[in-house]
C-alpha cells in the first residue's frame, strides 16, 4: 500500500460561524468519520490543525505573514493515510465531513522511485 495525505481546505475555520455546542458537534461527526479509518488500520499519522498564523519565504526573502493573500482558502489541517492508489484514497475522502463544506486535496508521498 502507498501512503497518501489529505489536506483539508476550507473557505473559512469553522468556530466563527458556530456556537461551542455546534462545533461540539460537528467535531463528533469529524471524530466517527476519523474512528472509521483507524478501524480499517489505514491511518498512518493524524495530522494537526494547522493555525492561521504562517509565514511564507521564497529565495531568502519573507514574501508574507500569514497564508498567501490569494488563497481564499485556509488549510484547516491534514492526515495521512494508506491505500493501494490515489483513486482509492479519494473514494476514502468522499465520506469526509468536510465534504460540501471545503475540499480535500490527496496527494501520494514521494517514494523516490518516482
Amino acid at each position: 500500500m502507498k501512503e497518501f495525505v489529505l489536506i483539508f481546505r476550507l473557505e473559512e475555520l469553522p468556530e466563527t460561524n458556530f456556537s461551542p455546542e455546534e462545533m461540539q458537534a460537528r467535531m463528533g461527526v469529524w471524530e466517527k468519520w476519523v474512528d472509521g479509518i483507524i478501524a480499517q488500520n489505514i491511518l498512518v499519522s493524524r495530522g494537526n490543525r494547522l493555525s492561521k498564523e504562517s509565514r511564507v519565504v521564497r529565495d531568502k526573502k519573507l514574501l508574507t505573514k500569514g497564508p498567501y493573500v490569494e488563497l481564499s482558502e485556509i488549510i484547516g489541517g491534514y492526515i495521512i493515510i494508506r491505500a493501494n492508489s490515489i483513486d482509492e484514497a479519494a473514494e476514502i475522502v468522499k465520506e469526509a465531513p468536510i465534504v460540501g463544506k471545503g475540499t480535500i486535496e490527496v496527494r501520494g508521498i514521494y517514494e523516490g522511485d518516482e
